[in-house]
C-alpha cells in the first residue's frame, strides 16, 4: 500500500489561487514531474506531487486486469481521492484545481478524474490512458462541466496504444470535456517541447478565465 508520501513546490496552499497535482511515471519520482514547473506556466499554483512507494503505481501494465494491479490501483486511486478532498475542505473549488501526469501518472490522472468528474481547472495526461483490459464504460461517472483535457502520446508507443487513447477520449468527452488529442507519429516516449507548448497555451494560460 502507498505511504502517502506527499512534496510540495511552489506557493502554499492558502497562499495560492490554483492547486495543481503531479502525479510521475513508473520508476520515477515526485522530484522528476515538480521540475515541469520549469517550462509550464504554473508558477503561481501551489504543487502536489504524490510519491509513489516504490516508484511505481501499480505493478503491471494499466492494460491488464485491474484485479492484477490490486491492491496498488486502489491505494493510489483512494490516495487521490483523500488528497482532492482535503483540498476541496480547505476552500480550494474544483474549478482551481488542476491534474498533469506523465505515463502511468497519465493513467492515474485519467483514471482518477474519469471517476469522479467534476468542473475542474484542467487536466493535462501525456502519454496515457484509462485503466483496465477493456474500458468499462459504467465505471466512470459525474460530469466535467466542459473541464478541458488535454492527452498527448506517440505512435507507436512502447507502452500506451493508441487504441487506447482513442477509447479513452470517446468516455471523457461522454462525461462532458472538451477533450483535444494530440498523436505524434513515431514521438519516443517523451515529454517533448510542442506538447509543453500545447499544454501552457490550451490549459495553462488561463483561456478560460479561472
Amino acid at each position: 500500500m502507498h505511504q502517502r508520501e506527499l512534496v510540495s513546490a511552489g506557493p502554499s496552499v492558502p497562499q495560492a489561487n490554483k492547486v495543481i497535482i503531479m502525479l510521475h511515471g513508473r520508476g520515477s519520482n515526485a522530484q522528476s514531474i515538480l521540475r515541469l514547473a520549469d517550462v509550464l506556466e504554473i508558477q503561481d499554483f501551489a504543487h502536489l506531487a504524490p510519491q509513489a512507494t516504490n516508484y511505481t503505481w501499480y505493478p503491471y501494465s494499466f492494460l491488464v486486469p485491474r484485479t492484477q494491479n490490486q491492491p496498488w490501483l486502489d491505494s493510489a486511486l483512494e490516495w487521490l481521492d483523500a488528497l482532492v478532498l482535503d483540498l476541496l475542505g480547505k476552500g480550494i473549488s474544483s474549478e482551481q484545481l488542476y491534474f498533469i501526469g506523465f505515463s502511468q501518472g497519465a493513467c492515474l490522472t485519467l483514471e482518477f478524474t474519469a471517476q469522479h468528474a467534476r468542473k475542474y481547472g484542467g487536466i493535462v495526461a501525456f502519454t496515457g490512458g484509462l485503466i483496465g483490459d477493456r474500458v468499462e464504460r459504467n465505471r466512470y461517472s459525474g460530469d466535467f462541466g466542459g473541464t478541458r483535457i488535454l492527452i498527448t502520446s506517440g505512435n507507436p508507443d512502447p507502452h500506451i496504444p493508441v487504441e487506447r487513447v482513442h477509447d479513452s477520449v470517446d468516455v471523457l468527452k461522454d462525461l462532458n470535456a472538451e477533450v483535444q488529442s494530440i498523436i505524434y507519429d513515431q514521438r519516443p516516449h517523451i515529454i517533448s517541447r510542442d506538447e509543453i507548448q500545447l499544454a501552457n497555451d490550451w490549459i495553462f494560460k488561463d483561456p478560460q478565465g479561472h
